[in-house]
């Protein structure tokens, strides 16, 4: 009897996640600061869609054509719901990644995306996934691709085949996934209290334990327990991809442009030293102990000009995401904690506070008399936009006809609130894709789409929907029981909401 899952966990639904890396809007800003020219919008495919949020957020909230792939037939079938529901012009089927990229009737894509997926498939699939991507992404398109690194796994494998190898002989399938799951880990702590060498030497690795072991099983399940399983350098990667003729392009995490937050001075310059661009990102894993790398991949490297660069990141349409009194200008990097200059920051926040969208050359313009220089304008707005500070717009034409798509999915997942909330995020049609918004929020937007016009009456929705459902409010890691707490609590946040979050849902579009 074939075994359709591969290896891979089925058992334990796969979670409600949004990855913004995959939203192709973000590609643009991260290219033209690395002096790349970024990719066409059009067709776009993403392998191993999960439950399918970004890939139908990314179809709703814009005018390009999806197709996409998850092996799991119960996943494909909420993400196909999504789908139906928005309207959005989204192909979702459930086939393994070898029938998938095998089909003779896909277009060659724009981008092609991978999320958790590389590290957690055979071999056998990801030689099916590099002729994928040799074959149908076109000429100056983009692969996304997400994947466990060393070196900061290294001293973790040991860890990982410990965790599945009692969960294979020890635990019971009988008892399912999840109490194989606490199997492993109580195994394992009472391993640790022992106090083995392999933990003097690797105390990280304890470290490690003690911040998973009260993660959701869900998440647990499919990050340690699947049958494969590989961390990959970077220069294995390279190697992989080779055949597919793409090129490294950059980082798609934002803030690691910024060698200034996460670099330190000698380091920098052993990294300047180094002429081959692959092999100082090899040695930059080593300098921040990478461990999971987010890329961009490019089939022809076409570099910008100094001026064609500087041009395209003025036209760049950005928009503060953040209330203007809750940005800190305070963060941590793997050189520890970072003071954002106030001479630098504040003038651009205060310019962006009204919460409308901005071009680059726009707050330029605006800021001349603070002095400001146009790097120093472009390096803050990768570290606003990487700390989810503010995001990129599109074009409000774009903006238009979107917006039927996201209100349909929007309204779709606020119903879904009110006994689910697993999903916390809501599309929007200015960026193209999903925006973090809690549960409780949730409801309050929820209530105000009802016509319920006042706080007040948005928390007497949320707190019946919230007994409802049997769910306690928690306030500092402390449930709160009575009434009375509860009603307070949604009082205080309902008045939060309208004050600072519910301009900044209109602006994006969402409310």
């Amino acid at each position: 009897m074939t075994d359709w899952t591969a290896g891979y966990i089925v058992d334990i639904a796969y979670t409600y996640g949004y990855y913004t890396e995959l939203n192709p809007l973000r590609i643009k800003l991260a290219f033209l600061n690395a002096g790349l020219l970024p990719p066409e919008q059009g067709y776009h495919c993403e392998l191993g869609y999960g439950q399918g949020v970004c890939v139908n957020m990314h179809a709703a909230g814009s005018d390009s054509i999806w197709y996409a792939n998850d092996f799991n037939p119960d996943q494909a079938s909420f993400a196909q719901e999504l789908a139906k529901v928005s309207g959005a012009n989204a192909q979702l089927t459930d086939e393994s990644f070898v029938d998938f990229c095998s089909r003779t009737d896909l277009p060659d894509f724009d981008s092609i995306g991978l999320h958790g997926v590389w590290s957690w498939i055979s071999d056998d699939n990801r030689a099916v996934i590099v002729d994928f991507l040799r074959r149908k992404l076109k000429v100056g398109g983009v692969l996304y691709i997400s994947y466990n690194t060393q070196p900061g796994w290294a001293a973790m494998l040991p860890f990982r085949d410990l965790l599945t190898e009692h969960s294979e002989v020890m635990g019971s399938p009988g008892y399912g996934m999840i109490s194989r799951i606490d199997g492993a880990l109580d195994f394992v702590g009472k391993l640790f209290a022992t106090t083995p060498h392999y933990t003097k030497v690797n105390p990280q690795v304890v470290e490690r334990f003690n911040q998973i072991k009260d993660q959701e099983r869900s998440y647990l399940a499919h990050e340690y327990f699947n049958r494969d399983w590989l961390p990959m350098s970077f220069t294995r990667l390279v190697q992989w991809l080779s055949p597919a003729k793409l090129n490294y392009a950059c980082s798609a995490h934002y803030l690691d442009h910024i060698d200034s937050i996460n670099l330190s001075p000698e380091q920098q310059a052993l990294l300047n030293d180094i002429p081959d661009t692959l092999f100082r990102e090899t040695v930059r894993d080593f300098c921040v102990n990478k461990q999971f790398r987010k890329d961009y991949w490019v089939k022809g490297v076409r570099q910008l000009s100094s001026i064609e660069q500087a041009e395209a990141l003025r036209a760049q349409k950005i928009l503060l995401v953040t209330p203007r009194i809750d940005v800190s200008l305070k963060t941590t990097s793997t050189m520890g904690e970072v003071t954002l200059h106030e001479s630098i920051y504040d003038p651009i926040l205060d310019f962006l506070a009204d919460h409308k969208v901005k071009t680059i050359g726009q707050i330029e313009q605006a800021l001349i008399p603070s002095g400001l220089v146009f790097d120093q304008l472009n390096e803050a707005i990768m570290v606003m936009a990487g700390l989810d500070y503010l995001i990129s717009a599109q074009d409000e034409s774009v903006v238009a006809n979107a917006k039927k798509q996201t209100d349909k999915l929007n309204t779709y997942l606020l119903d879904k609130a009110r006994s689910l909330n697993d999903i916390n995020f809501l599309v929007s049609p200015v960026s193209g894709g999903g925006f973090a918004i809690g549960h409780i929020q949730q409801l309050f937007l929820l209530a105000l789409s009802l016509g319920k016009k006042q706080p007040a009456d948005w928390v007497q929705m949320t707190l019946e929907a919230l007994i409802a459902n049997n769910e306690k409010i928690v306030k500092e890691g402390e449930v709160l029981e009575t009434p009375e707490q509860n009603l307070a609590e949604l009082t205080e946040l309902a008045l939060d909401f309208a004050e600072k979050q519910l301009p900044i849902l209109r602006a994006l579009q969402i409310a």
